[in-house]
């Protein structure tokens, strides 16, 4: 027999509930736009080496979310989390095998509500997991229930790996420290065709509700992008972040187990800067697709009847903590960006400095398209937080995650991160005060001056 819990959600999953001051009105479209392995690398995150000035004219209008938590920060747990609104134990999705509906078959997806309640669901790209790039041009494990439509496209970028510059031979394609300054054009590459795709699918069915997903590959590994993108960033001024004397010893080894050769696994300071580079490069790449969806979306006059939403599935390391990649529990990790415009909302634009959740998203969505919500999600609706960014909004963020053996689970509050490593903390504990320590580099844990904060915190993750 399933576990009690499962099999309730899996009964109320099949009903809907009203939300609570719901305004009737003609259903909003949706553009749902992924970016993988985006970290808050953007210009209006406050990176003022970064070019990317079309997410940036985006967050303008819109509200940007400051603190936004991954629940897991492996791609297919966060992107199954996202697209049922369930925490990753609930539904299942701890590794990047597991489908969504393996351990809840029936489980109603964000994509899928929509599609019950009559719009055309569409996804290009990577919305569900697709390994990257192995899966690139293939389905991956997605799911065919959430969609109409399914577009896979595949550019010279997935046939020109053999010319990729790697610095860690010894890791598999998708984790390789690699990177490639193509040849071409932006239309060549997959990313490009990922715009291209969703353009025409905008087009299509501009005269009937949509729910459509563009789902864009970089920038995560290998860093493939046309040359004029790596043109723009000076190798020279491309800087690692510092690691401090003896920091290995301030944390617990799980903390770290993410980048098993560590620091850096094991690459000259100067491969990790053309690493950073190649990042930096792919994500102004990206940021140009993203723009020319936006702008067709406006050219189309549907701007003012389309919520548009823009997230990245989790954080990504550059060198923070000796660390690459993600699979930590550090901010760097598990903060991404999520960027939301909802026309029908009072407010427009700003900034939410509150911790939220990245299971908010679904109920967050369905509410601002003006649908019912289905019961039994996990997350509340940043609807408030869209109207009136400074709303009080007090629910910490939760994030787990276990590379290797040792679980981890983390706490964020607007001041305080706390995790513990393995059952009850056996593995290892951290605590930091992220308005003093924001790079959280000092681990307060043990510090009896601490232990009343610590012991609040313990509470909080449970």
């Amino acid at each position: 027999m399933k576990h009690p819990l499962t099999f309730l959600i899996a009964l109320l999953l099949t009903g809907a509930a009203p939300v609570d001051g719901a305004e009737a009105r003609p259903g909003q479209n949706v553009l749902f736009i992924c970016v993988d392995d985006l970290n808050t690398r953007l210009g209006c995150y406050g990176a003022t080496q970064i070019r990317s000035p079309r997410i940036d004219t985006f967050a303008a209008r819109a509200v940007r979310f400051d603190r936004a938590y991954c629940q897991y920060p492996s791609c297919a747990p966060s992107r199954a989390s996202v697209l049922t609104g369930l925490r990753p134990q609930t539904i299942g999705v701890l590794n990047n095998r597991t489908r969504v509906r393996a351990h809840l078959p029936g489980v109603i997806t964000l994509p899928q509500w929509f599609r019950q309640q009559g719009y055309h669901a569409a996804r290009v790209g990577k919305i569900f997991h697709q390994d990257n790039p192995t899966d690139i041009g293939t389905s991956g494990l997605d799911d065919p229930a959430s969609w109409d439509e399914v577009v896979n496209p595949r550019g010279r970028d997935k046939d020109e790996e053999d010319k990729l510059t790697v610095h860690t031979p010894h890791l598999p394609l998708p984790d390789q420290m690699a990177y490639l300054a193509a040849e071409g054009t932006d239309a060549e590459q997959t990313d490009g065709k990922v715009a291209d795709e969703t353009i025409r699918l905008l087009k299509q069915n501009r005269g009937k509700p949509f729910f459509i997903a563009a789902g864009f590959y970089r920038p995560h590994l290998p860093s493939i992008a046309p040359k004029k993108y790596f043109a723009a960033y000076d190798l020279e001024r491309t800087r690692l972040p510092n690691i401090p004397d003896r920091y290995r010893e301030r944390v617990p080894a799980a903390a770290l187990a993410s980048t098993p050769v560590w620091p850096n696994f094991g690459v000259t300071e100067r491969q990790a800067r053309e690493c950073i580079l190649a990042y930096e490069a792919c994500v102004s790449f990206v940021d140009a697709q993203v723009g020319r969806v936006l702008d067709a979306l406006d050219e189309l006059k549907l701007t003012e009847n389309t919520v548009i939403v823009l997230w990245g599935d989790h954080g990504y390391h550059l060198g923070e903590h000796g660390l690459w990649r993600k699979n930590s529990l550090f901010e760097e990790s598990a903060r991404a960006p999520l960027i939301i415009a909802a026309p029908q909302t009072a407010s427009r634009s700003g900034v939410c400095a509150s911790p939220v959740e990245f299971i908010d998203i679904y109920p967050t969505v369905v509410e601002a398209a003006g649908l019912l919500l289905p019961a039994g999600l996990e997350g509340v609706s940043l609807v408030p937080l869209l109207r009136d960014p400074a709303a009080l909004h007090r629910r910490p963020a939760h994030t787990q995650v276990q590379f290797g053996t040792t679980p981890g689970r983390s706490v964020r509050t607007e001041r305080w991160r706390y995790t513990e490593w393995g059952e009850n903390g056996v593995a290892g504990h951290e605590l930091y005060d992220e308005s003093a320590d924001p790079r959280e580099m000092n681990n307060l844990a043990n510090l009896p001056t601490h232990a009343a904060t610590r012991a609040m915190l313990k509470q909080l993750l449970r």
